[in-house]
């Protein structure tokens, strides 16, 4: 038997990159998988290889930042597949290592929406299903800049700080209710994340200083591996951990 079989996931940022990584993974492993992400055409493009491949799986194209859409993504796996048994809030964006003097409003709220409010939106909305279940997993992807001050700029390092606790609190809340919460804390990893970045100038020299301790950049589908465990039952006893996977980077 497969180690997702008969279960349903919802991944998001899922079009590319590790979310791209886990959609096929998972579903793989038997899941059906709903794909979420920004871009339809990446969302297509996804599906059709996943069903090509043999497996089960939707598009819903979804702005995570926004509540309406979140809630037709979780209403889409509803209705198509009965329930959700795995969340894997992926979707993020970066902030051109701006630091807090240069931060303006808009982009603020653009990388506290996308990688803190969209988290949220979801899980609020999954949890009461999964309660009504007995059983849930969720998983938050978050960062080594989650962990310390110089990974990234203001907005997006407090975004990630901020999931490990919204990470911890559900875990602990929930963990009675059968539902698991984790957050996966990646290094440096080979995705498209900054694609049209124009990296604060002096953000990026601060940041810089330490780019030559990271041992190497990781491969997708090494995230997507620890997810699959993180979202079976061999990860039964594991809850409210930021597991992280930086290749020993933060060793230094």
């Amino acid at each position: 038997m497969k180690i997702l079989e008969n279960k349903t996931a919802i991944i998001t940022g899922a079009g590319s990159g590790m979310g791209k990584a886990m959609a096929i993974l998972f579903a793989k492993e038997g899941a059906n998988v709903i794909v979420a992400d920004l871009k339809t055409e990446r969302v297509d493009s996804v599906v059709n290889e996943i069903i090509s491949a043999g497996g089960k799986s939707t598009g819903v194209t979804v702005n995570v930042s926004n509540e309406e859409d979140v809630k037709k993504m979780c209403d889409t796996a509803v209705n198509t597949y009965g329930g959700i048994d795995i969340l894997v809030n992926n979707a993020g964006v970066m902030d051109d290592f701006t630091p807090v003097g240069d931060v303006t409003n808009d982009l603020w709220n653009k990388v506290i929406g996308v990688n803190l409010n969209g988290p949220f939106y979801s899980c609020r909305i999954v949890v009461p299903l999964m309660m009504k279940k007995g059983k849930g997993v969720i998983i938050n992807i978050s960062s080594i800049g989650g962990l310390n001050g110089a990974r990234a700029g203001a907005a997006y390092t407090a975004s990630k700080h901020a999931i490990n606790g919204l990470t911890k609190n559900i875990a602990y809340m929930y963990g009675k209710k059968g539902i698991r919460c984790n957050a996966i804390a990646p290094g440096g990893v080979l995705t498209n994340i900054m694609e049209g970045a124009t990296p604060n100038a002096f953000g990026y020299e601060r940041m810089s200083g330490g780019f030559a301790t990271n041992i190497r950049m990781a491969e997708p589908n090494e995230i997507a591996d620890l997810a699959l465990y993180l979202s079976s039952e061999k990860s039964s006893f594991v809850n409210g951990s930021v597991i992280v996977a930086d290749g020993g980077w933060t060793a230094y």
